[in-house]
């Protein structure tokens, strides 16, 4: 699992760096601006979690590979949901919300990981 957190974790942040370039120079509403960079710093955070994911996966075992998961879900959902809305003003509802509470728990299992590891 360690090199596909690693590979997931470059894609992410891949399209973090994509989407700030879009962002910056392809939209004008300042509104959608702003909304389009939260999901920016989100997705550029947890792109980052799950490079140190890969990292710590071989000593975190299941917790850290859980971590993972949820870290790449979370990012699918929130920020997913978060450029539907600032790009197209098209909201999906909860899967925001539960795409955050999603990257939340990653942080929580990835902790726990670290206390369950010798």
């Amino acid at each position: 699992m360690q090199r596909i957190w690693i590979g997931l974790g470059s894609l992410a942040g891949f399209g973090a760096v994509a989407m700030a370039a879009f962002a910056a120079h392809g939209i004008v509403d300042a509104t959608a601006a702003r909304i389009v960079g939260s999901g920016v710093q989100m997705q550029g955070w947890h792109a980052l979690a799950l490079f140190g994911t890969g990292l710590w996966a071989p000593r975190g075992g299941v917790l850290a590979d859980a971590a993972g998961a949820a870290f790449t879900v979370g990012l699918l959902l929130f920020c997913g949901s978060v450029y539907s809305v600032g790009l197209a003003g098209v909201s999906w509802g909860l899967l925001a919300p539960t795409g955050g509470i999603l990257l939340m728990i990653g942080w929580l299992l990835l902790g726990a990981s670290a206390l369950r590891s010798r």
